[in-house]
């Protein structure tokens, strides 16, 4: 048999085994991202989150992974942020709220006026990744809930901004306020709030208009305070050192994900509308004060947030204000 006889005969062995190879290549080449939830599992946030994980996943076959741990179970709410920062995760789907104890700036996320679209023209989402980085060692990729008002809910109907003799869950996000009225408050996560209430352990609590069905608090809701006031935050945000280790291409198409993950945020606007009914229907009444009153109750809840972000950060505070308000 001569030499052309043996290339013909056995180039097609040649050509799948370099395909093979090349296939194994482009494998070990994919990069594989861990991500936990501040949430609860079983939360519309998570549930959303999860669906867009599996598009990522298919969109990025071959380049990028994410595996989804879990929520609080694998990791608890208030130790999630410390998890990014210090890599034993390299995602997150969490709010500023939760990780404020290791840097005070994440508070201000809540008194955002301008949109995340709006932030990435007008430097917000750079200034933001600048303090993260800096502060907490991460990278802060996209903001995947906003235009989402937050309330006070309770058990106990009021006529006035008056909390004096009133037990309040809080998280940092309305502390400051909420103890302006004269609450006492708790500090407590998500998973705990519906026994808290059926105890009689809290007279009630702040939350955003939605989200309440998913943890079935609507059954131990009585009241929700109108207006509305702050913003509602939830966010994507990886280890610094993991995202700067990434390839190019990984980190691309991560960016390129989450940016179009971000883009679908107008979907709240109507989701609220929708869930506000909803809680009617479900017997919860609405408390609403008199357009006087009830503006004060809205500029307070905006002065006391940004008089606590400016005490809390003089250094980055009259930044964020700048590109957080209108």
């Amino acid at each position: 048999m001569n030499g052309n006889s043996i290339f013909r005969r056995f180039a097609p062995l040649a050509g799948a085994a370099i395909l093979c190879a090349t296939s194994w290549s482009a494998l070990a080449q994919e990069v594989t991202l861990r991500m936990v939830s501040a949430f609860p599992e079983n939360q519309f946030y998570v549930k959303r989150t999860t669906d867009w994980i599996e598009k990522v996943n298919r969109d990025g076959k071959g380049v990028l992974r994410i595996n989804f741990i879990g929520g609080p179970r694998a990791i608890p709410t208030f130790e999630v942020g410390n998890a990014v920062k210090t890599g034993v995760v390299d995602l997150a789907l969490t709010t500023g709220a939760f990780y404020t104890n290791l840097m005070p700036e994440a508070d201000a996320l809540k008194l955002s006026e301008t949109s995340a679209a709006e932030q990435r023209k007008n430097g917000g989402f750079e200034l933001i990744n600048k303090i993260w980085q800096e502060k907490a060692n991460m990278a802060y990729l996209g903001k995947v809930v906003e235009f989402t008002p937050f309330h006070l809910y309770i058990n106990k109907k009021i006529d006035k901004p008056d909390l004096n003799g009133m037990k309040i869950r809080i998280t940092p996000v309305y502390r400051d306020f909420f103890q302006a009225m004269g609450a006492s408050v708790m500090n407590t996560a998500p998973g705990e709030v519906y026994t808290a209430l059926e105890r009689g352990v809290i007279d009630g609590y702040g939350w955003p208009i939605h989200a309440l069905f998913d943890l079935n608090w609507q059954e131990k809701t009585k009241f929700r305070v109108d207006p509305g006031f702050y913003n509602a935050e939830v966010s994507i945000v990886m280890n610094l050192d993991k995202y700067r280790s990434i390839p190019a291409k990984a980190r691309e198409t991560l960016e390129r994900e989450v940016q179009a993950y971000e883009a679908q945020n107008e979907f709240w606007k109507t989701y609220n509308q929708n869930e506000a009914k909803r809680q009617a229907d479900a017997g919860i009444q609405t408390i609403t004060f008199d357009a006087a009153t009830s503006k004060r109750y809205f500029d307070q809840a905006k002065e006391v947030g940004w008089a606590g972000v400016m005490k809390a950060s003089p250094q980055y505070g009259p930044q964020l204000q700048k590109v957080l308000s209108r």
